[in-house]
């Protein structure tokens, strides 16, 4: 809150909407309900968006599902400009996550990627996870160098669930994550995208608690995370 010109109790109403809200809260309405401008309500979202605590750090021991996802608009959906740019089909101009939940602990975490391949993805996977954890992912081939044990279903062959074997659960949570923003932000910016996957992956994982033990997380997160306007639209 250093250097804020709003009082503790809109912040206390923008952290109370952004918590309870299941697809989150643009600044347009914020902006509205709380009787600042726009600019404010966007800066101030992006504020609390820093403050939501990672997932613990130890490494998961599994079953864990992998998945990847990408964000962005529909390209006919794109000024004639835009799509102009865009050579390729598919994902071409849209933003890469990859995200992984532990079915134990029933935490997400995930991320923002520049690229798809084998060594951003089994990276990824690598590092948040033990040797010996078990990992469920689809059939995509950047997971095959994989050390772990590995069993995946073919989605291109329409297999989607083989017992154990499934990415369900992840997929529900980008599920969430395009209805929010489909439904509320209609445009995700890349420079941002990371602090929008933030928010509904610390969102995710504190949703069994109850709303006032939320916010508390939440503004026990604030600690060191100064958020300069300057800064954020660099």
């Amino acid at each position: 809150m250093e250097g804020s010109n709003l009082g503790f109790q809109t912040w206390a109403i923008a952290i109370y909407l952004l918590t309870t809200s299941l697809k989150s809260v643009s600044s347009m309405k914020l902006h509205r309900d709380l009787g600042i401008t726009q600019k404010s309500a966007w800066h101030l979202t992006h504020r609390i968006r820093e403050t939501f605590l990672e997932p613990s750090t130890d490494l998961i021991e599994g079953p864990v599902e992998v998945d990847e996802t990408y964000m962005g608009g529909k390209r006919r959906n794109m000024p004639k400009s835009k799509r102009k740019e865009l050579t390729g089909r598919g994902a071409v101009g849209k933003t890469a996550v990859v995200g992984m939940k532990d079915r134990d602990a029933n935490e997400v975490k995930a991320k923002v990627v520049q690229s798809t391949d084998a060594p951003t993805l089994t990276g990824f996977v690598e590092e948040g996870t033990s040797e010996e954890a078990k990992v469920y992912t689809d059939d995509t081939s950047s997971y095959n160098p994989l050390h772990r044990h590995r069993e995946s279903v073919n989605h291109s062959k329409g297999e989607y669930v083989r017992g154990e074997v499934h990415t369900n659960g992840v997929e529900s949570f980008w599920s969430m994550l395009k209805r929010a923003h489909k439904g509320t932000f209609h445009k995700m910016s890349p420079q941002h995208m990371q602090r929008y996957v933030t928010e509904f992956a610390g969102k995710h994982n504190i949703r069994e608690s109850d709303t006032i033990d939320q916010m508390e997380k939440i503004v026990a997160g604030m600690e060191s995370q100064r958020l300069r306007y300057k800064d954020l639209v660099e």
